[in-house]
């Protein structure tokens, strides 16, 4: 009896002292509380519109300009062009010719020149003539038709036979297209051009080193001695005269018509002066070896500032 009693005793306190432990453990884990309502959905940000500006083209006002370089100077420019070397500095309104930007834009040719060259345009609906529809009052209709007939055959072909009447009095006027003259085409220039006018001689007396070679020599390298007549080629205008286009040393442009001019380098001296006027044959300067390792001429002729094979005008000899 004792025993039992001792053993109830015993499930007791453990009972007791369970209960108790489990009112004084700390729960670790809660339940996850929910806050049921308004669960605003989050709002995409609006989506970005790019923009894209139409290009537009610069117009083409490029005619007669020309946009400086590494390494160009105005004096080579100006050759290039068939230009005068004062003119280009009057053109551009350049203060300092020596201090030319690359990228700059200058104008290598006259302003009357490049203003002629532009197109006029042409007049809209040229050589049609519209004509306006006649009005005619007669048959024009003043007041509403809403007059009740009953039907009958009659009164039908009386009616088609009216509204028949209208439309013929009524003819579309056609616009009356008139056929324009034809323009006469201009004649074709002749093919004797400026470049045949002149009267050509050789200019020095000698072998010829190297010909003409659009892209090593654009033009004749002729061996002389030191000192020797430089002439002419032809008649013209001393366009040039100097030392300040690199690889041609003292040299001589001469400008024969206004598409053509001669040029002559590497010249011990020079014996005339920009803007004199020189006839064929002259005695211009002195062959030597200025920016040359031997002494020689270089000549070359150019077309609208461009090297052209002297062959083509030189006589032959």
């Amino acid at each position: 009896m004792k025993k039992i009693q001792q053993i109830l005793q015993t499930g007791l306190s453990i009972t007791v002292l369970a209960v108790m432990t489990a009112c004084t453990t700390n729960v670790q884990n809660k339940a996850p509380v929910v806050e049921r309502g308004f669960d605003p959905k989050p709002v995409d940000p609006p989506p970005v519109v790019e923009v894209v500006k139409p290009v537009v083209k610069a117009p083409d006002n490029t005619r007669g300009t020309y946009v400086v370089k590494r390494g160009d100077g105005l004096y080579r420019i100006a050759l290039d062009h068939g230009q005068s070397y004062s003119d280009l500095v009057a053109w551009n309104d350049l203060k300092n010719p020596n201090d030319i930007k690359v990228g700059q834009v200058l104008r290598v040719a006259p302003p009357d020149a490049v203003q002629g060259a532009q197109t006029t345009g042409v007049a809209p609906n040229a050589g049609i003539e519209v004509k306006p529809l006649p009005v005619n009052a007669a048959t024009n209709k003043t007041s509403p038709r809403g007059d009740k007939r009953p039907y009958s055959e009659a009164n039908l072909a009386e009616l088609q036979k009216a509204d028949a009447t209208v439309v013929a009095s009524v003819a579309p006027t056609v616009p009356v297209i008139k056929p324009e003259s034809p323009v006469p085409a201009k004649a074709a220039e002749p093919a004797t051009a400026e470049t045949e006018s002149v009267d050509w001689m050789w200019p020095a007396d000698g072998k010829v080193l190297a010909t003409f070679d659009d892209v090593k020599n654009k033009g004749f390298d002729i061996a002389g001695k030191m000192g020797q007549d430089v002439l002419s080629a032809g008649a013209g205008k001393v366009l040039y005269a100097g030392s300040g286009i690199r690889g041609y040393g003292n040299l001589v442009i001469i400008k024969h018509t206004s598409t053509l001019l001669s040029a002559y380098a590497h010249n011990k001296s020079i014996l005339v002066k920009e803007g004199q006027s020189i006839s064929k044959g002259q005695k211009i300067a002195e062959m030597g070896n200025s920016d040359s390792d031997t002494v020689k001429l270089h000549f070359e002729i150019r077309v609208q500032g461009k090297p052209v094979d002297p062959a083509r005008y030189l006589p032959a000899r």
